[in-house]
């Protein structure tokens, strides 16, 4: 911190992806002072998980800035003309870029932007004469006039399982590389981290093979993602607009509908584990590897010789199997990071521990309205599936910094739809009126 006491426009709580497009957005704001705080004494972005070959689900243009300001200089096309591969990146023909490739192109950003703050825990925050303060174990305290929530969400242990080195939740994999070698190894979970977790503990050849595999999830079969152009509609201003203006009950069908559109596997992830299935089975004679979907976990008891993972199966009847090593890939819940804790009953929750937002991502909380705090990562049933999603980052800062501002210092002009989801006809057919079209640009 610069001086004993700084005072900023925004403070950002965390340095994930979406408060670092935030803080990317800001920088070229000149009036605007920022401040962006992280615990970790480095960025990163799910290490546990960043295998090598796992593919980003989203085009790298949908990165920090691009969608609302292509002549930043936090764009992921200037980061690789920065490191000097910009046209070696052109001549491979990525479909999409690896994970480990955008973290790298994240953790650039983080270390070039004048605001972001690493090792620097935010322990307290209060309200007090018009501005929030955040206070520190080793740093002074800093002031501003509103706060960006980026936390993000924390892992999701299922209720009754004690975690430990043979029990782990899926985003502590990289971290741990648990010893699986001639092991019995239990995956639970049925989204893109289990998948991904199978597939690397299928690389494992030779003596470093385990013993066995099984991959249990609650869903019905192992789907994956719904793609393509009409899909990727749900990713868009005009849609996001539409969600905003359906009535709840209309939006929480949206919400189970969309389901396999952001939570699935990835066409190529789930070829590859088929491949090797199918090499396992038919060419090499072996069978240790099995897929158990539509299975409820009840509970995973430690034993003496490794652990029991006991299930229900969709009749109802109990099953259980050993393994040496659970991996729990069982997602991530909302949660407001524990330094709000002083501003307690001033804050709104959803039902499920998240933050409440209005308009603007603003929290619901019974402050002043020139105090405004913004939750990023927040809103799952306010702003739907888009919520958690890279492909709106972007977007969403810009909304957040336009409110901010009190201007248009990004002008987030609504593109003409492809697809018109709102109506706007009668309610019989007697009035109603023609359906609009698409005019040529």
């Amino acid at each position: 911190m610069r001086q004993d006491t700084e005072i900023v426009d925004l403070a950002g709580i965390g340095i994930g992806p979406f408060n670092l497009s935030l803080a990317a957005l800001a920088d070229g704001i000149p009036a605007v002072a920022t401040a962006f705080f992280e615990r970790r004494e480095t960025f990163a972005w799910h290490p546990g998980l960043c295998f090598p070959d796992a593919m980003l689900q989203t085009s790298p243009l949908k990165d920090l800035v691009t969608p609302v300001c292509p002549t930043s200089p936090w764009s992921f096309l200037n980061h690789l003309v920065e490191k000097g591969r910009f046209f070696d990146f052109m001549s491979a023909r990525f479909e999409t870029v690896s994970r480990q490739e955008f973290s790298t192109y994240l953790a650039w950003a983080a270390e070039g932007l004048s605001s972001t703050h690493f090792g620097a825990s935010v322990e307290s925050v209060r309200y007090e004469d018009g501005y929030f303060r955040l206070g520190f174990d080793d740093r002074p305290e800093c002031r501003a006039r509103a706060l960006a929530i980026g936390t993000g969400r924390v892992p999701m242990i299922p209720a009754g399982v004690v975690t430990g080195p043979a029990c782990f939740h899926a985003s502590r994999y990289l971290e741990i590389r648990p010893k699986v070698a001639g092991r019995r190894v239990a995956v639970v979970g049925g989204g893109q981290s289990g998948a991904e977790v199978v597939l690397n503990l299928l690389q494992q050849d030779g003596p470093s093979a385990p013993a066995s595999i099984d991959w249990i999830s609650r869903r019905d079969g192992f789907w994956t993602l719904q793609e393509g152009g009409l899909v990727d509609q749900f990713f868009t201003p005009g849609y996001l607009a539409a969600y905003r203006e359906m009535p709840l009950e209309v939006q929480a069908r949206a919400l189970a509908s969309q389901k396999f559109a952001s939570d699935g596997l990835t066409p190529a992830t789930a070829d590859e584990i088929y491949r090797h299935l199918y090499r396992r089975r038919h060419l090499e004679g072996r069978d240790d590897v099995c897929l158990h979907p539509g299975r409820n976990l009840l509970h995973i008891r430690p034993g003496g010789c490794g652990q029991t993972v006991v299930s229900s199966n969709a009749e109802g009847m109990r099953e259980a199997l050993e393994a040496d090593v659970v991996v729990l890939a069982t997602g991530y819940r909302a949660a407001a990071p524990s330094c709000l804790a002083g501003l307690g009953s001033r804050l709104a929750l959803e039902t499920d521990g998240a933050l409440a937002l209005g308009a603007n991502y603003r929290v619901v909380w019974d402050g002043p309205d020139d105090n405004p705090i913004y939750g990023l990562n927040q809103g799952r049933r306010t702003y739907g599936v888009i919520d958690p999603q890279l492909s709106m980052a972007a977007w969403r800062s810009a909304v957040i910094l336009n409110d901010l501002c009190g201007r248009a210092v990004f002008p987030l002009a609504e593109e003409d739809p492809l697809v018109r989801w709102r109506g706007d006809g009668e309610s019989d057919d007697a009035g109603a009126r023609p359906l609009p079209r698409l005019t040529a640009s």
